[in-house]
């Protein structure tokens, strides 16, 4: 029996609306990383790009279960000596709303070329105005 590859130019790639609303922030992003990945398609394979394109919207009003609001601290090292950054999740979503829903995709993607070319393909914002209507992206309820 042959293998059959499908060719990246004959992959069909959907736009997907999601509405961060009141979701489990840990879920989502495991659904997001697998939907990137390709994984939701009968013609998976995992050195190819097969995903779809994700609009994610509302990002500042997902959820976190528990004292996360509080706990939870992101790390930055700036590079220089003593230049370890920390923040919570509460200070993080007030400056960057939309950031830690996308480092919490980008902990679940490969750490490869593959990884970092499906990142490409999600769009994180905190509110409800996105400029991809072109596209025109189809709402997906997500239930948890």
């Amino acid at each position: 029996m042959k293998t059959i590859f499908i060719k990246d130019k004959d992959v069909p790639r959907n736009w997907y609306l999601i509405d961060a609303t009141g979701l489990p922030m840990g879920r989502l992003a495991a659904k997001v990383a697998s939907m990137l990945r390709g994984k939701n398609k009968a013609t998976y394979t995992p050195h190819q790009e097969m995903g779809d394109n994700i609009i994610i919207i509302n990002a500042e009003k997902v959820a976190v279960s528990g004292t996360k609001e509080s706990d939870k601290i992101y790390y930055h090292h700036t590079g220089f000596p003593g230049g370890l950054k920390s923040f919570t999740f509460a200070k993080k979503i007030e400056r960057h709303p939309e950031e830690p829903l996308y480092l919490a995709i980008k902990g679940m993607i490969p750490s490869t070329r593959l990884g970092k070319k499906l990142l490409k393909n999600v769009k994180v914002y905190a509110g409800s105005d996105h400029p991809h209507k072109a596209q025109n992206p189809q709402p997906l309820k997500l239930e948890f």
